[in-house]
This record gives structure tokens, C-alpha cells and sequence, in this order.
């Protein structure tokens, strides 16, 4: 099984690449989908049509044809390039593309399934160390705030410091004096 899925293994940047934020979601798009999954766009929409209570708003939604424009507009597509983008498509949240395996059987689509299952958690795994990183810095951020006094008083002092070090003062000479030298 492993060997199978080595053979339909895609880098996972084209897939990542097939990945919109829509409405605030993470989705990818029914062409796209079927594209990867080896199938007729036609077709998975049928199949998604034939199962709809698998597929509630939060799962899978179709753009509006504002959201259809304001996309189509951002990626130049000539017409040998519509694969069905004649109508506005449907979009699939992560959840959407897991249940997606439940209702397209192939071989290539329940392994393609699964990579795209594990770039949708490698993303939100990525995306949660980010905000937590963020966190940190902000947590760290406010501790400074009010330790920003103090800050102020070591750089004044490191200041002072430094202009001594540049500008130092004639020292007087120790030593002994031998009488008839100065």
C-alpha cells in the first residue's frame, strides 16, 4: 500500500497551491479536486449532488458569483483553462475534502485523499506554532511594559558607560619621581 502511494504522491506544494482562503475558510476548489482525484469535474459534483446531506454549509459551500469574479479575476485563465469554471464551483473546507473519500471510491482518490488530508494538518500544525510563537512574544511584550522603566535606566546607564570608554579622563601618573627628571 505504501508502494501506491508513493506512485500518486504529489510535492506538497501543488497541492498547497490549490488552497484558497474563501469566506475565512481554507478550501479547495471542485476542479481542483478533481483534477488531483483523477475524475471529470462533472462527475464529483454529481457525486457530491447525489450525497448532499454529507456535504452541510460548513463542509462544502458554492461561491457567490461576486466571490466567482473577484477569484477568477486574481488567477488569468484562458478558455482551454475553464474545466468547468463556467459556473461558480464549489468549495471545500478541510472537513469537506475528508468526506469527500466517502463518496468518490477510487483508488487514486481515496490515496490522493489522504496527502491532501495530511497537507490540510501539516498547514494547521504550521499555522498554530506560528500563533503560539506570537503569543509568546506578545506575553513577553507586556512583561517589558511594565519593566519598560527599568529598561530605560540599564540603556541610560550602558550610555553613560560607553561615553567613558571614548572620552576617557586624564588619569594621573603613579609612579616615583627621580629628582633631576620629570
Amino acid at each position: 500500500m505504501e508502494n501506491q502511494e508513493n506512485q500518486i504522491a504529489l510535492p506538497e506544494g501543488r497541492i498547497v497551491n490549490k488552497i484558497f482562503v474563501i469566506r475565512g475558510e481554507k478550501v479547495m476548489l471542485d476542479r481542483d479536486l478533481a483534477e488531483l482525484y483523477g475524475v471529470e469535474t462533472k462527475y464529483l459534483k454529481r457525486q457530491v449532488k447525489r450525497n448532499i446531506l454529507r456535504f452541510p454549509e460548513d463542509f462544502m459551500f458554492q461561491l457567490t458569483d461576486k466571490e466567482f469574479r473577484n477569484w477568477r479575476s486574481q488567477f488569468v485563465t484562458s478558455k482551454s483553462d475553464k474545466m468547468g469554471l463556467r459556473y461558480p464551483p464549489f468549495a471545500f473546507t478541510e472537513t469537506g475534502v475528508a468526506q469527500l473519500s466517502g463518496v468518490l471510491n477510487s483508488e487514486q482518490a481515496i490515496l490522493m485523499n489522504n496527502q491532501i488530508m495530511r497537507v490540510f494538518i501539516k498547514m494547521r500544525t504550521m499555522f498554530t506554532d506560528n500563533l503560539s510563537l506570537k503569543l509568546d512574544i506578545e506575553d513577553i511584550k507586556k512583561k517589558l511594559e511594565n519593566q519598560d522603566k527599568n529598561v530605560e535606566l540599564v540603556f541610560s546607564y550602558l550610555d553613560e558607560l560607553m561615553e567613558k570608554q571614548e572620552n576617557p579622563q586624564p588619569r594621573n601618573k603613579i609612579g616615583y619621581k627621580i629628582k633631576g627628571k620629570e
